[in-house]
């Protein structure tokens, strides 16, 4: 694929070529964009780099790429157009920007790149002429490449991972290599080892489609309706997308009044999110929506975070996650409580299981008495006991 593309833009050197511009398409986080910026670097070509969802009507689009693509850049350098996140254009508000972009194609001077997802969308016809346009297909690499490409990024971080750890990785995203690296940053920040336990949690995220995008969008849209139209980008749970919001938009705001400003959203869509829960009214979802999304996005005015800042996990989604498996552990032993004294699991809980744990922290053969009844197996005798060391004495206590 890069070959085939590289061999494209250098064809640009001696004619235009009939083919004007290329169109990559492909799953998220797969290489599109990286190829193209790393094919320019190494041509020497100047990079013109805009995201489609931006320039989404006629006007901007001829503003941009039309001057862009008839005159040269100051340097000398050859220059090559990027048009990225092509999946942006949306509807009638946008129904311009595609026939306008296909007749700058056909009067420029200089290479045009443009990137979609799904270049099945009926919106992209006008570009399936592969007489016209170059089309490349980037594919998911097979699991194996991911694993060994986490590898090698652990390698020079020196990074001691478990190859658990990074198979684990690797599959959950599913041959989105930039996801899987993003994963890593995030999981690997501040350790010099990763094990499997530090990222199983991750099977409780929603995978669904790119995070990071919809994030983008967010927290970096131009408009209102940019803005919004990140939740129909991804079928991603809104409770969900509403705890990435909240924990990456202190990082992305660096002016205090904007950053108060795009809270005073969320909290406002939380507010929403209450009264849904309480009164069953999920006419007042849009607002959630609105102000999650759009109120976020409006608030940012002069925030520009210098250099690139990664997106974090939800840390109250992590906890929830990484505490599962205690949670589903008392769950247990308050059932067992309950069928042997016959009140509810929330009381068993709440009344009986403090006083059992003073008894298996103290009384080792009064423990194994009642270990005995409720039938708590050895897990659960060494979670009461608060230690392995004094879950043994109590087993040993059976005897």
């Amino acid at each position: 694929m890069t070959a085939y593309l590289k061999e494209w833009l250098e064809s640009w050197e001696n004619t235009v070529p009939k083919q004007k511009a290329a169109f990559l398409h492909g799953p998220p986080g797969v290489g599109k964009t990286v190829t193209v910026e790393a094919l320019a670097r190494d041509l020497g070509m100047e990079l013109i780099e805009k995201n489609a969802s931006d320039y989404r009507t006629e006007e901007k689009v001829r503003r941009f790429a039309g001057l862009a693509s008839q005159y040269g850049s100051f340097s000398g350098k050859r220059r090559v157009i990027l048009f990225d996140e092509m999946d942006g254009i949306y509807g009638t508000v946008d129904r311009g920007a595609i026939p306008a972009l296909t007749q700058i194609i056909k009067e420029t001077r200089c290479p045009i790149v443009l990137i979609a997802n799904n270049f099945w969308n009926k919106k992209f016809a006008a570009f399936r002429d592969k007489k016209k346009y170059f089309v490349v297909e980037f594919k998911k690499p097979p699991g194996g490449e991911v694993l060994k490409h986490l590898g090698r990024i652990a390698a020079r971080e020196g990074i001691n991972a478990e190859e658990e750890a990074l198979k684990f990785i690797a599959q959950r995203n599913e041959g989105d290599v930039r996801s899987a690296v993003n994963d890593l940053q995030a999981l690997a920040q501040g350790k010099n080892r990763l094990t499997y336990d530090d990222v199983s949690w991750l099977a409780y995220r929603d995978r669904k489609d790119v995070i990071f995008t919809v994030l983008r969008q967010v927290l970096y849209g131009r408009s209102c309706n940019a803005a919004k139209q990140a939740i129909d980008m991804a079928d991603i749970d809104l409770d969900m997308l509403f705890e990435w919001i909240y924990e990456n938009a202190p990082h992305h705001f660096n002016v205090p009044s904007e950053l108060a400003e795009a809270m005073k959203a969320l909290a406002t869509a939380d507010l929403y999110r209450a009264r849904i829960r309480q009164t069953g009214n999920w006419k007042l979802m849009r607002y959630v929506i609105d102000f999650m999304t759009a109120g976020v996005a409006m608030a940012r005015d002069k925030s520009k975070p210098s250099g690139w800042i990664p997106f974090q996990f939800p840390q109250r989604i992590r906890m929830l996650s990484t505490s599962r498996a205690e949670r589903a552990k008392k769950a247990e032993i308050g059932k067992k409580i309950k069928r042997r004294m016959h009140i509810s699991v929330a009381v068993a809980l709440k009344d009986v299981l403090p006083y059992l744990r003073v008894i298996f922290e103290s009384n080792s053969d009064m423990a194994a008495g009642l270990a005995g009844g409720f039938d708590f197996n050895e897990d659960e005798i060494n979670y009461i006991a608060g230690s392995k060391k004094q879950g043994k004495a109590i087993l040993e206590s059976f005897a």
